[in-house]
């Protein structure tokens, strides 16, 4: 079973049979158990299903607000699969999902093309091994399909540096590069290979890069974002809508060079990727890296492209990130497909060395002992844990056991010779639990789904919600007219305008306020609030329009905002 699973068969087209079967099985599993879960996943959501009942898909609305944070191409995708699968829980992650399965082809087909059969084939099992790989093929995040067309201009590149001259594989490898520009702006990180290419090239031991292919390449980058960009800033710039102007410049300048340079979220020292993410997100790869530096060395030291363009290039991402103030870890994942293609030649020596496997061995078990503790601690009501059961209303107590025992079984089954082995199978027993009882467990904590069907059963088939300081999974989920005050606009700001719309219609007319907010609402009687209970780390209220009777109103305060997706005849509730 061992041998089928991290040594490829004779047979090859079973081989590759049984790769794809368990990396669709492995990256599919829990497959529609979930709705879209905070941060970002009910954002993409809310965006794919307001461009299918609107009919609007060349600028991103959130809520009926034009959305500038991001380019369109991964709404496109969710809502494509969306209106595909005709369902929101299985189609919005298919995104993620397929281009997983995209970044994995490419990789081990890149690599077998280098290397050969035996080489990809761990290659392959190299990825879905890799903790940030499979977290992110399995969540509905921009990052993933943004990875896909980097690691496609990855592979169009090396085709024409290493294997070439592939002219044609160049100009896809830019192509590929402005699709990734108008998935995420950063689309351009593959151009980190140029550096040590044109070194490289000047000692003859790649593909030359010449001006002219540069200027080729670069021409079909801009064909592709201009494709979508030109339109854009035409419709903007000729609008007489200043909303449509101030989106223009906020995609193009804020959210790019100023986000880059100037972040203001997210804020990180300079070593937070070295310190506190990459030690997890390419675990377990980096528990080989002591005994793969010293091989890397030697084939740098030869002028080895396979090696030097895909590390170098790593090195040069990693410090691009860590030089701006603003930093999340899921922005490492576009090296990952770069760091196993680096690694791949020295996979079948790791595989069978004594360090590396120790170092999985040892891994395991504290994974084990991790678990079986913090279970045991679950279990006798240790008061960080208990304060954890209660902010999720789970308490995992016994499966936390459970998986530390099996963690401790694999490593005495299987003995520290292969202790790679073990720390891999454990991963996959984590992520199988995870996608089934772990989405059951904390669906109902994470989406609102049931919160907003009580909040329309409250309001009533002729009601009407205002949402204070919004959040995306709750306008996601509004079965009622709703209406919210802008993203970005100041609650002081959002009061009197709430205040005044509630007015209007005070017996028909609600607002929903979040524990954190109520602090702020300084005029009306919270005690005629219902409470709509605990909700993804919060407590909520449903305050009537009467409650705030005598509170100033200001129709100027703030922009007022209808989310069509609410709205009973827009069709939103078929995806649903």
């Amino acid at each position: 079973m061992l041998s089928s699973l991290f040594s490829p068969h004779r047979n090859a087209t079973l081989t590759w049979v049984t790769f794809g079967v368990l990396a669709v099985l492995l990256l599919a599993l829990g497959l529609g158990w979930r709705d879209p879960w905070p941060a970002d996943e009910p954002r993409f959501a809310l965006n794919a299903i307001e461009m299918l009942v609107t009919g609007d898909f060349w600028i991103p609305h959130r809520g009926g607000e034009l959305y500038a944070d991001k380019p369109p191409i991964f709404m496109w995708a969710s809502a494509f699969f969306i209106w595909l699968t005709g369902s929101m829980r299985v189609g919005f992650v298919l995104p993620s999902l397929f281009a997983g399965l995209g970044t994995l082809a490419l990789v081990v087909d890149l690599v077998r093309r280098l290397y050969g059969q035996r080489i990809a084939w761990l290659s392959g099992i190299a990825m879905l091994a890799t903790l940030q790989f499979v977290l992110q093929a399995k969540t509905a995040q921009i990052d993933m399909l943004l990875t896909f067309f980097t690691t496609l201009a990855t592979y169009g590149l090396m085709r024409h540096a290493v294997l070439g001259p592939a002219l044609g594989w160049w100009r896809l490898g830019f192509a590929a590069m402005g699709a990734g520009i108008l998935t995420k702006g950063v689309g351009f990180l593959p151009l980190a290979l140029l550096p040590a290419w044109w070194l490289l090239g000047r000692r003859g031991h790649a593909e030359p890069i010449t001006l002219r292919h540069l200027l080729e390449g670069v021409g079909c980058l801009f064909l592709v974002v201009l494709a979508w960009g030109l339109p854009m800033i035409l419709m903007t710039t000729f609008s007489d809508d200043p909303s449509l102007a101030a989106y223009r410049d906020n995609i193009l300048f804020k959210q790019t060079g100023e986000r880059y340079a100037d972040a203001w979220a997210h804020l990180r020292p300079w070593y937070y990727y070295l310190v506190q993410v990459l030690p997890w997100a390419w675990m377990p790869l980096v528990l080989t890296f002591p005994w793969a530096a010293p091989n890397w060395w030697r084939r740098i030291k030869r002028g080895d492209a396979r090696v030097l363009l895909p590390l170098s290039a790593v090195v040069l991402m990693v410090v691009f990130f860590s030089l701006s103030p603003g930093k999340r870890g899921v922005y490492m994942l576009p090296t990952l497909p770069l760091m196993v293609i680096a690694l791949a030649p020295l996979l079948p020596g790791l595989y069978r060395r004594r360090g590396p496997n120790r170092a999985g061995f040892v891994m395991a078990l504290a994974f084990a002992g991790l678990l079986a503790t913090a279970g045991v601690l679950g279990l006798a009501g240790f008061a960080p844990l208990e304060k954890l059961a209660h902010r999720y209303g789970i308490t995992p107590w016994w499966e936390w056991m459970a998986l530390g025992i099996v963690a401790l079984l694999l490593a005495l089954w299987l003995r520290p010779r292969r202790g790679l082995i073990v720390v891999t199978l454990f991963f996959w027993v984590l992520w199988g639990w995870w996608s089934t009882q772990g989405y059951s467990w904390m669906d109902p904590e994470r989406s609102p789904r049931d919160m907003m069907a009580r909040v329309a059963a409250d309001v009533g088939p002729e009601g009407e919600l205002a949402l204070l300081n919004f959040d995306e999974e709750i306008l996601l989920h509004a079965r009622v007219p709703t209406v919210h005050f802008g993203d970005t606009t100041p609650i002081e700001k959002e009061l009197p305008r709430a205040w005044a719309w509630l007015a209007e219609n005070p017996d028909k007319r609600w607002m929903l306020v979040v524990d954190k907010d109520a602090q702020d609402v300084t005029c009306g009687d919270l005690g005629q609030a219902l409470d709509m209970g605990h909700q993804n780390r919060h407590d909520w209220l449903l305050v009537p329009g009467t409650a705030f009777a005598g509170c100033a109103g200001d129709l100027a305060s703030a922009p007022l905002y209808l989310a069509p997706t609410s709205l009973p005849d827009s069709g939103a509730a078929r995806y649903f």
